[in-house]
C-alpha cells in the first residue's frame, strides 16, 4: 500500500484538475452546451453527444479521489486524527456521491424533467458537494495546528470564497434571478470547485515538490 502513499498526491491532483479540464474540453462537443449557464452534470444528460465519455470521467474521478485517501490520512493523521478521519469521510462521500453515482445516475438537459434517476443524482450530488465544502476548513485547521500559516490562511480564505460562489450557484436556479447575473450556475459551480479544491491542490504539489 505504500505506492498509495506516493503516488495518491497525483491522483488527487488529477481528479481535481481533470474534474475542470475534463469538462470544458467535452463542452466543445456539445452543441448549444453553455459553460457559463449550464452545470458540469448536464454533459451527462441522455441526449447529450459526450455522455458516455463524460459518464465514464465521472467514474474514473471518483475512484481517483478514494484511492488518493491514503496519501491524505499519512500526510494529516499525525497533526490530528479525529479532524483528519472527518476530513476523509467528507472525501469519500464527495466522491461517491457526485462523480461515481453521477456516472450512472444523470440529470435531464431540462430540470424541469425529473426522473428517478435526475432524483439519485440530485441527493447524491448535493450531499457530496455540501460536505466537501468544509474540507478547505478542515484544511486550513489542520494546517494551523502544524504551523504551516500559508496554507491555512488560503484555506480560510478559499473556505470563504467557496461558500460564497456555492450560495451563488444555489440562487441561480431562484426564477427571481433568472435575468440578473446570479443566473450563471455554471459560473458559479466552476468557481465553487477551484475553491473548493485549491487548499488541497497546495498540499498536493508540496509534497510531491518534497
Amino acid at each position: 500500500m505504500d505506492w498509495l502513499n506516493t503516488y495518491g498526491w497525483y491522483f488527487l491532483i488529477v481528479a481535481m484538475a481533470g474534474d475542470l479540464i475534463v469538462s470544458f474540453v467535452l463542452s466543445l462537443f456539445y452543441k448549444g452546451y453553455k459553460s457559463l449557464k449550464m452545470s458540469i452534470s448536464a454533459l451527462g444528460n441522455p441526449s447529450s453527444p459526450v455522455r458516455i465519455p463524460f459518464n465514464i470521467w465521472m467514474l474514473i474521478e471518483g475512484v481517483l479521489f478514494l484511492i488518493s485517501l491514503p496519501a491524505v490520512c499519512s500526510y494529516f493523521h499525525p497533526v490530528s486524527g479525529g479532524i483528519t478521519v472527518v476530513m476523509l469521510v467528507f472525501i469519500a462521500v464527495f466522491a461517491v456521491g457526485s462523480c461515481i453515482l453521477t456516472c450512472f445516475f444523470s440529470v435531464n438537459e431540462s430540470k424541469d424533467v425529473v426522473t428517478v434517476a435526475s432524483k439519485i443524482h440530485g441527493a447524491g450530488s448535493v450531499i457530496g458537494f455540501m460536505l466537501f465544502l468544509f474540507v478547505p476548513l478542515l484544511v486550513a485547521i489542520l494546517s494551523f495546528k502544524n504551523q504551516n500559516t500559508a496554507t491555512g490562511v488560503v484555506s480560510i480564505v478559499s473556505f470563504v470564497l467557496a461558500l460564497v460562489f456555492f450560495a451563488l450557484f444555489v440562487m441561480s436556479d431562484k426564477p427571481e434571478f433568472k435575468k440578473t447575473v446570479i443566473n450563471n450556475e455554471g459560473l458559479w459551480q466552476r468557481l465553487n470547485l477551484v475553491f473548493m479544491y485549491l487548499p488541497l491542490a497546495i498540499v498536493a504539489v508540496n509534497n510531491i515538490a518534497g
